[in-house]
């Protein structure tokens, strides 16, 4: 009688096994071969008396170019004409760093702008109020 449990693992509504295995294993998935999008790890496990535990493990593939959108947002109400940043970047062959297309631009946030108003107004009026002190 085998003493080892065994793992089976499915990759996503396979009926055929992606491996069969005696626990404990270690394997790489190699995710350049999935298209991108969504997946589901289905893991079962048999003990030596036939007894069968289960677990399904989603997750996300994303090796093609990143696609960053500034001005829309998902499932979002619009309407008129709005302007669109979009920017595609891909990881590069990873063994050197890309500076260029790396990085998405972002227009200034709005906060941002608030504050730099309100910072620049508040000084108006200080200096506005400094210069009204009647001296001693």
């Amino acid at each position: 009688m085998d003493t080892q449990s065994s793992v089976i693992i499915f990759l996503d509504e396979e009926t055929k096994p992606f491996g069969e295995f005696k626990a404990p294993i270690n394997f790489e998935l190699d995710t350049r071969k999935l298209v991108d999008g969504e997946h589901k790890l289905r893991i079962v496990s048999k003990d030596p008396h036939g007894k069968e535990g289960i677990r399904i493990i989603p997750f996300t593939v994303r090796n093609g170019p990143a696609v960053a959108i500034e001005g829309i947002s998902d499932n979002e109400v619009v309407d008129g004409v709005i302007p669109l940043m979009i920017n595609a970047y891909g990881k590069g062959d990873q063994k050197r760093f890309l500076i260029e297309g790396s990085e998405t631009p972002h227009s200034i946030p709005s906060w941002l702008w608030a504050s730099i108003i309100g910072f620049i107004g508040w000084g108006i009026y200080y200096a506005i109020t400094a210069l009204n002190t009647p001296l001693q």
